[in-house]
Order: C-alpha cells, then sequence, then structure tokens
C-alpha cells in the first residue's frame, strides 16, 4: 500500500494501492508513518502516488461500514490517520506532493502536511467529508485554514466542490501548476538535495514558527557555511 524508495539524497514515499484508487484504510495510514520514520538522512522527500489518474481518493469508505457500529474502531481509525499525516508534517526536510490525478477527502489533509505542492495538468481536488455526513479532523482544518484562509477553507469544507489545477493554483492550496506534477517533483528535489542538508533543515524550521536565532548565529562556525564559503571563492561546487 506504500511504497519507500530511495535515489540518492532523495526518499520517495509513494501510494500504491490500484484495486481502491489509492483510499488508505487504517492500516495504509500506520504505513504512512512507517515509512516517514524510515527515510533515514534523506533531504528532500517526494509524496505521490505510484498509479496513474489518481493520487488518492483520501480515507477507505468500504472500512467506514465497521466503524458505524464499533466505536472502538472510530478511534483507532481517527489515530491512525493522525499518526501518519503527522509524520509527514514532522519530517525535518523538505517534503514535496506531487498530485497527478484525482486528490480527495483525508489525501487533501495529506498533502497539506507537505511543505510543497503540485498539481499536474490531470490533478482534481475536493474535501468531501460534509457529503457523506461527517467532520474533518481539527488539526486537518487548522492547516487548511493557515494555507488559504478562513472563508475559502470554510467555502471548500462546506461545499465540497471538485476543483481543477488553475482554480487550486490561484487560491493557494497547490504552490504550482504544470503538465507532469512528478516530473517537476522530482526535479525540484534534485534541486533542493544540492543545497546545504543542515540549512535547509534549519530553514524548514524557522519556517515551522520556532525561534532558530542561536542556529543562524552558530551556522556562521559551521562546517557547512566553511566549505559553501571556499567553494563561492573557487568558483566551484559545493561538497556537502
Amino acid at each position: 500500500m506504500i511504497h519507500l524508495t530511495r535515489n540518492g539524497h532523495v526518499a520517495t514515499i509513494a501510494l500504491a494501492r490500484p484495486e481502491a484508487k489509492n483510499a488508505l484504510p487504517t492500516a495504509a495510514w500506520q504505513a504512512l508513518a512507517a515509512a516517514a520514520r524510515d527515510v533515514g538522512d534523506a533531504r528532500a522527500v517526494i509524496l505521490r502516488s505510484d498509479v496513474p489518474g489518481i493520487f488518492s481518493a483520501g480515507a477507505d469508505v468500504r472500512e467506514f461500514e465497521r466503524l458505524q457500529a464499533d466505536p472502538a474502531l472510530r478511534t483507532r481509525f481517527r489515530e491512525a490517520m493522525r499518526e501518519g499525516i503527522e509524520a509527514i508534517a514532522a519530517l525535518p526536510m523538505p517534503v514535496i506532493a506531487a498530485i497527478d490525478g484525482g486528490c480527495f477527502g483525508a489525501a487533501v489533509a495529506l498533502i497539506l502536511a507537505a511543505d510543497i505542492r503540485i498539481a499536474g495538468a490531470q490533478a482534481e481536488f475536493a474535501i468531501t467529508p460534509a457529503r457523506l455526513g461527517l467532520g474533518y479532523p481539527r488539526e486537518d482544518v487548522a492547516r487548511l485554514e493557515a494555507q488559504l484562509g478562513r472563508g475559502m477553507a470554510a467555502l471548500l469544507l462546506f461545499t465540497g466542490d471538485k476543483l481543477r489545477p488553475d482554480e487550486v493554483h490561484k487560491i493557494g492550496l497547490v504552490e504550482l501548476k504544470t503538465r507532469k506534477a512528478i516530473d517537476t517533483a522530482t526535479a525540484m528535489a534534485s534541486a533542493i538535495a544540492g543545497n546545504a542538508p543542515e540549512a535547509i533543515r534549519l530553514l524548514k524550521r524557522t519556517l515551522g514558527g520556532e525561534r532558530t536565532d542561536q542556529g543562524f548565529e552558530d551556522a556562521f562556525g559551521g562546517a557547512e557555511f566553511a566549505e559553501g564559503l571556499a567553494a563561492f571563492r573557487a568558483r566551484r561546487s559545493p561538497a556537502w
């Protein structure tokens, strides 16, 4: 269901459940968290689908029938989904979500845990819990509101309308729209991996709101800055 691969300094976490349009049951959310824990010292991570035409249908609706009658399973499902999404959000290196195909329901919450979102030409997006008589976890609503603002977040949550790449790019749900998201994400991840890895991690922590004044100052005395400055002076590529 979840495949983790590594190509040099770039790790890829791929959704791979073609028989269910990458709908994610409880076990898949747990596997997603395990994959995030196993990326090791990668300098960039790509989150993508291995199934043509779909990113993910979201949480597995077929599993929801069991949740109707079993409150304990509801808690397990909610906690597993939280574990998977937060594991992606907590990765210390940049995460790029490449969306080539449909991205619905909880899958939108998943891509919001990434740092950068890229929509391909065939991408579609909808947040659909209201159409099933369900809510959306508070952490995911908070990320959606932080990304889009309260009014636009409300519009997507209350209507469940399907949006195409031009629309989601205009409102800021994705940072880039391109013909093929995976190709663009691969090139971007390679470029990120070519920069100083500890500096990138420091920048990500700063973007996340952490006070990094000491880290900013310490970097001037660090090995990465020494190498970067030496490479700049010698007009060569730095060796990170």
